[in-house]
């Protein structure tokens, strides 16, 4: 995992003019609150706290970026789908969030966040469809998995891969554990794969951030 591994903090942006230039090669991090993106994205980059872990939900806030080398990074996308957070923040969140993800050209693709315990929200959902117009490759990464028996863990594998033909074309599922290693090597492998594709060597700048209805909405 020697692509990730240096893999450092380099900005926060909880407002569009506060991103960072647009070129080389992204990947986000996308997920309800609370269903383990940052200790996903502390796995793969073998690091203990690159990603805050909180017991709080919704902490994550901005959009924080994780430079790998000049050209690449990793993106963590504010979790969303927590009610405590008040709602003008969670609608703000989805303008960000919505803003980003249509306009950004260097995002090379997107790995959602679930809760292998659960099935896929009404908002994870959302995201799936929403997205699929892009093209782009989802990874959903059926977090916890370590949680559930290996029956029940092929079940919810099953019942995930049964169900997103229907909202992304272009979006796979694997089960996955930060704390087991179920599916790190693999989870990275395909990530790895985006980051340093020919594409995925350099973007022109971005023509400048859009105004669509956000995909998301934070209830």
């Amino acid at each position: 995992m020697a692509l990730f591994s240096t893999a450092r903090f380099v900005a926060s942006a909880h407002e569009l003019h506060e991103l960072p230039p647009d070129f080389g090669a992204e990947v986000a991090f996308a997920g309800r609150s609370n269903a383990g993106k940052s200790s996903a994205l502390n796995a793969l980059t073998q690091r203990k706290r690159l990603a805050f872990v909180s017991k709080t939900p919704g902490r994550t806030q901005t959009i924080n970026f994780f430079e790998c080398d000049g050209n690449r990074r990793l993106v963590d996308l504010p979790g969303y789908g927590y009610a405590a957070v008040p709602q003008k923040e969670r609608a703000h969140w989805g303008k960000l969030i919505s803003a980003y993800l249509q306009n950004r050209r260097s995002l090379r693709g997107l790995v959602l966040i679930v809760d292998a315990r659960h099935p896929l929200t009404p908002l994870d959902r959302q995201l799936l469809e929403w997205h699929a117009a892009s093209g782009q490759p989802v990874l959903v990464l059926l977090t916890k998995a370590d949680k559930l028996t290996r029956g029940d863990a092929a079940k919810h594998l099953a019942a995930a891969n049964a169900l997103l033909p229907e909202l992304h074309p272009a979006a796979t599922a694997q089960l996955f554990s930060a704390v087991a290693g179920t599916g790190q090597r693999s989870a990275y492998a395909t990530v790895a794969a985006w980051l340093t594709s020919p594409e995925g060597a350099a973007a022109p700048p971005s023509s400048g951030p859009g105004n669509k209805k956000p995909p998301v909405k934070g209830e």
